[in-house]
């Protein structure tokens, strides 16, 4: 599973028109299954998320998570992140999940990470959507976690 993760002074989501999802200071995430994804590594990468020391501590250290600093969550499904740009110009995404199991996946970790975290927002999966963001730092982080090898 594969999250491209940016901190954020403020985020929001906007699908026909309509703001969908919006957090302050916070976490956006864009988020993709991969082929061969479970729930596991959806769980691994969420533990991960959730302690991810990429916030300001009073010495100005990135030395705290967005738990510590009470920041939302903005999950947005973006299977564009598995993009395979070795053989030309235009990307392959056969590296994605396949649509339904990406949803499935999708969902499970946004239902976890409710479970888990006080504020969750989200977009709409597989939606046309406008992320409006303003990057803190500006901090971009990618995070992947594979799945255990056969």
């Amino acid at each position: 599973m594969l999250a491209l993760v940016q901190r954020v002074s403020e985020a929001h989501v906007v699908v026909d028109g309509q703001t969908l999802g919006r957090i302050g200071h916070g976490l956006l995430v864009l988020l993709c299954a991969e082929r061969g994804d479970s729930t596991t590594e959806g769980e691994r990468l969420l533990a991960k998320l959730l302690k991810l020391r990429i916030f300001s501590d009073l010495e100005g250290k990135m030395n705290r998570s967005v738990q510590d600093v009470g920041g939302g969550l903005l999950i947005v499904s973006q299977f564009t992140l598995a993009a395979d740009t070795a053989g030309g110009n235009r990307p392959s995404f056969t590296n994605a999940a396949a649509p339904d199991e990406g949803r499935r996946l999708y969902d499970e970790f946004v239902h976890r990470a409710r479970q888990l975290h006080p504020e969750v927002q989200t977009g709409e999966f597989a939606a046309a959507m406008q992320v409006h963001l303003v990057n803190d730092g500006p901090v971009t982080i990618p995070l992947r976690i594979a799945p255990p090898k056969p």
